[in-house]
């Protein structure tokens, strides 16, 4: 089966404060994390909440990378998606869960674009 891209949903959960709610840190870890899978960083953005909370994406150029954080509870919610063969993003997630010192992570690979076998497209809405 001939896909486009990889989705990598996680969920990580123990994640000190300190780390979550800092969003240098946060982009640091974001940016590196694309690096070290070997995919090519384009554009980054991120921001602060107040009283606390940080969202950010990674514009790569196999995709992106994205991360939204509860430091209030230890959890953040992150997307890892490449297309192509260069990049696995499990190296990213595995990357990121070291570094947000994760106790517990909850991941999944979403296969996007299947291409083989589509004769007749069809709009599901759900």
């Amino acid at each position: 089966m001939q896909t486009l891209g990889r989705h990598i949903l996680a969920e990580m959960y123990g994640c000190p404060f300190e780390v979550l709610n800092d969003v240098s840190r946060v982009e640091d870890i974001m940016v590196n994390a694309a690096l070290e899978a070997g995919a090519e960083v384009r554009e980054f953005v991120f921001h602060k909440f107040s009283p606390q909370g940080v969202s950010g994406v990674v514009v790569i150029s196999e995709s992106h990378l994205a991360i939204h954080t509860w430091p209030e509870l230890g959890y953040a919610a992150i997307d890892v998606f490449t297309c192509g063969d260069k990049v696995n993003p499990w190296d990213a997630c595995n990357y990121l869960a070291e570094l947000f010192k994760a106790d517990y992570v909850n991941a999944s690979e979403i296969q996007r674009g299947i291409i083989e076998g589509q004769q007749e497209r069809q709009v599901v809405n759900i």
